[in-house]
């Protein structure tokens, strides 16, 4: 597991980890350090990190980031290796803070996991992360000298939650914000997706976030988790039912951890934590960033952004999707991921040409402000596109539809009226991994990754078209719609779109280096679907065996070109582990409560026929 960029952790680095090599000669010649204590409409008071630069000839607008990673080193003779975005934007002029949100490290108050959204304030009580937000930004522009009166925000991850939930606060000086993969809605992204847990993703994340719960300040880093191990798929495996967890010490009093087992389904809890309805009025600029392959908020980069655009008309409002994982903008090249490559420094593209003359343009008046609506890079062709709207208007609704000989066919359903379906067994007591090589955490790569192992296994199907006459070009959102049956109660549907790589695999080495040279299975865009929320995210109901029924969930969007001589690919399975927990198959009121026996076998279905007619619904551009 690459650690330091998994789960939410990103934005953790920016300050922490740089500042343990001893901090950054050039901003110690440049800037001025203050730590300060802002007191909040409630009474709480907040650590705050403000850096000015020593050069007062001019005023600078004011660039903030709110984090609950933590805005150390703490102590105003200690410095950070690199401060704002970039170094770019380090280096152009900015005063720039950092601040600890309510109820972590350094700051007072206690923390709320996602805290809600209040839109109807009615008393200085009634707070949230946009209250706490305006209150910061009255007291640096009353109390910080030689700003312009402009200021900017960014935040990656959970700290692009707190950028989405500050751009509702509503002062006047908050010109510009870039929330950037954002956390929006932890059901459908991060914790959960679609009500089936990710479990490296939450196990391995909690130990290292949770370093206080009683609202006392304090420097000290959360104990973190050892596995003992590299095997990911042996460990959890072995870990047993997901209700096992609870035995470890570091998980019996992690009242974040145990909201996630309690609040299995869609309910009051994580309504209440959804950003999305509240994300009006917005009146300012707002550059919303994320990658393709970002295994950790996908969803709420794309949801953000056609939130953002749909309450909020007329106002400026950019998207930018390039080829990178969680936070992959950020740092870095961006030149490839895992074993494939984009064939130029996307990330530092990004940094240089889009990022600083966004925050130059709204905070300090320099450039055209002349930026495309959406700016966009396209995988398979590996190269840049602007367009006026997202997804392009011109792209057409078209439907890949399953085939009963494993064929995939553009736009022709199956004719035949007699029932055909492909089916397999899935025993969660052997899983499909969700790798094929070791890892305890999820992988960044995994979204690229080579998925002929997969493909190689009875408990997968795969459906193919025919080699590729010529290039197809997928831009916008992608669903599934399968027609199913099981002989449990329940079960998950995960579903892959994949681009095969011209080439015989037969002929290739098992190192995945040389085997994408011949038929490689890159990953283009994959979603897991817990089948028991198929007709209600919040009321669950069990499948009758050997009835069919229609799934039908987002996979999210892609801009991505298949080229000649490829194929189009996708598989369905009910396992991807230990990326995603095991579903017991039976019916259990709670899955994360299930007992060890409660996990049984069965068989699944897909049909395809002209009854009833599975398919991937895309959109094609020409």
């Amino acid at each position: 597991m690459k650690r330091i960029f998994s789960v939410l952790f990103f934005t953790a680095l920016t300050l922490s980890a740089w500042a343990q090599l001893g901090g950054s000669k050039y901003i110690r010649e440049h800037f001025d350090k203050t730590e300060v204590y802002i007191q909040v409409r409630d009474g709480v008071k907040l650590f705050t990190a403000i850096y000015t630069p020593k050069d007062t000839s001019r005023n600078y607008p004011i660039l903030m980031l709110r984090t609950p990673y933590s805005v150390g080193p703490y102590g105003a003779d200690r410095y950070p290796w690199e401060l704002g975005p970039s170094k770019e934007l380090m280096e152009d002029g900015y005063i720039f803070v950092y601040q600890d949100v309510r109820g972590r490290w350094m700051s007072e108050g206690l923390f709320d996991d996602m805290r809600p959204h209040v839109d109807d304030k009615k008393s200085d009580q009634d707070i949230d992360e946009s209250s706490d937000t305006y209150d910061t930004i009255e007291w640096l522009l009353a109390h910080v000298r030689h700003h312009n009166g402009k200021v900017g925000m960014w935040g990656i991850s959970y700290p692009g939650f707190y950028t989405s939930a500050a751009m509702m606060c509503g002062h006047p000086a908050l010109v510009a914000s870039s929330p950037q993969a954002p956390i929006a809605d932890l059901w459908r992204d991060d914790a959960f997706h679609y009500g089936v847990f990710l479990i490296p993703h939450n196990f391995n994340f909690y130990p290292d976030f949770t370093n206080r719960t009683d609202g006392k300040p304090t420097q000290r880093p959360a104990p973190g988790f050892d596995h003992g191990t590299r095997d990911g798929y042996q460990y959890f495996l072995k870990l047993g039912p997901l209700k096992n967890a609870q035995n470890f010490e570091v998980f019996k009093n992690d009242p974040f951890w145990s909201a996630n087992l309690e609040h299995p389904a869609f309910d009051q809890h994580w309504q209440e934590r959804n950003i999305l309805p509240h994300q009006h009025p917005i009146s300012h600029a707002v550059l919303v960033v994320g990658g393709w392959y970002d295994a950790e908020d996908l969803y709420g980069t794309f949801k953000t952004y056609e939130s953002v655009e749909q309450k909020n008309p007329g106002i400026d409002n950019f998207f930018v999707v390039g080829p990178w994982s969680h936070g992959g903008w950020a740092y870095g090249k961006g030149n490839r991921l895992g074993h494939v490559s984009f064939d130029e420094n996307t990330a530092e593209y990004y940094r240089k040409e889009i990022e600083r003359p966004f925050f130059n343009y709204y905070l300090k008046g320099e450039g055209d402000g002349n930026f495309p609506e959406a700016r966009m890079f396209e995988t398979g062709t590996n190269h840049w596109r602007t367009f006026d709207s997202w997804p392009p208007k011109e792209a057409r609704e078209e439907r890949l539809f399953f085939q009963p000989s494993g064929g995939l066919i553009i736009g022709k359903a199956p004719a035949g009226k007699k029932p055909s379906f492909s089916k397999y067994i899935s025993d969660p007591s052997n899983p499909v991994p969700s790798s094929d090589y070791l890892a305890i955490g999820m992988p960044q790569e995994y979204m690229t990754d080579d998925q002929r192992y997969a493909a190689e296994r009875p408990d997968v199907l795969v459906f193919q078209t025919e080699v590729l006459d010529e290039a197809v070009t997928l831009a916008g959102d992608i669903w599934a719609h399968l027609e199913v049956s099981t002989t449990g109660a329940d079960a998950d549907w995960i579903v892959k779109v994949i681009d095969v790589y011209p080439g015989d695999p037969a002929k290739g080495s098992k190192t995945r280096k040389v085997r994408k040279k011949g038929g490689y299975q890159q990953m283009v865009r994959s979603e897991f679907f817990r089948g028991r929320y198929r007709k209600s995210f919040e009321n669950p109901e069990p499948f009758v065996p050997g009835q069919i029924e229609p799934v039908e969930f987002e996979l999210q969007d892609v801009l991505h070109t298949f080229q000649k001589g490829h194929r189009i690919m996708v598989q369905v399975q009910s396992t991807f582990f230990p990326i995603v927990d095991r579903n017991p198959q039976t019916w259990v009121p709670n899955i994360f409560y299930a007992n060890e026996a409660d996990f049984q076998k069965a068989e699944h279905r897909v049909y395809h026929d002209a009854t009833h007619t599975s398919y991937i619904k895309v959109r094609l551009l020409e």
